[in-house]
């Protein structure tokens, strides 16, 4: 079950999307992941959105892989089907016009670590940990997996894919698989200052550095340079960024 919400915060509109199985440490059956999907598209589709919050019900986990019932009764055919829906939940974050965020609370597993490498920002309380244990399952960790030597590196990204074994938000920290990790006891405070951190960018560039990021990420560097180039000439189609230097200077001459 996907829950969501809309939140103003300060700095604009935010919708929160949980994955609701707190019981269950919140695991991916086929039709949450279609739920899943088609949430954020919802959501990415309101113009008015500044980002997404994507985070697991209850304080155990964010998300705690595949659901093993469906993994174990796969054959061939069903199992193309099934990694296709990881796909295509992991490529509904990647496509979302706007940020997303995920909040990881907890356990971080196998498809749940591919939905949280595909999320812009990776915040996690202290007590998450990290892992993909798929080849202990008799099977290869694959699609969005991909994205974890671009995150920590191909050493690294080996160590976690052919070993199965898990690291602690610590760890993760270091090798770049997060961004930053909250105590428990201060884990929603400080993650919505970040969240407010991050909506003090202009609305129209945060898209566009989006955009901009899912490209030098995928693109050879060439193309990247030319796309950013017509993404600042771009910027200046409304005079957001000369609005925003003259008040800049304004208050600095103040000062």
């Amino acid at each position: 079950m996907i829950r969501s919400a809309l939140e103003q915060r300060p700095g604009g509109l935010v919708a929160r999307v949980t994955i609701d199985n707190p019981a269950k440490l919140n695991i991916l059956s086929p039709s949450t992941l279609q739920e899943l999907k088609k949430e954020i598209q919802k959501a990415g589709a309101n113009s008015a959105l500044r980002a997404i919050v994507l985070s697991g019900a209850g304080e155990k986990a964010f998300v705690g892989g595949a659901q093993l019932e469906t993994l174990g009764s796969l054959d061939p055919k069903s199992a193309r089907e099934f990694i296709t829906l990881i796909h295509e939940a992991c490529a509904a974050m990647r496509e979302c016009p706007v940020p997303v965020v995920a909040r990881i609370n907890g356990w971080c597993l196998g498809a749940g670590l591919e939905i949280a490498a595909c999320c812009d920002l990776r915040l996690a309380a202290a007590h998450a940990v990290f892992g993909m244990p798929e080849v202990r399952l008799g099977i290869p960790s694959v699609v969005e997996a991909a994205m974890l030597p671009r995150l920590v590196g191909a050493g690294r990204a080996r160590w976690l894919v052919m070993t199965g074994e898990t690291i602690d938000a610590e760890r993760a920290l270091a090798w770049g698989l997060i961004e930053e990790v909250f105590s428990p006891g201060t884990f929603e405070k400080d993650f919505n200052q970040r969240i407010d951190a991050l909506l003090s960018g202009d609305a129209e560039a945060l898209r566009a550095q989006k955009r901009l990021c899912r490209l030098w990420e995928e693109a050879p560097l060439a193309e990247s340079v030319r796309a950013s180039i017509d993404e600042f000439a771009a910027s200046y189609g409304k005079g957001e960024p000369n609005r925003r230097i003259a008040a800049f200077r304004a208050a600095r001459a103040k000062r």
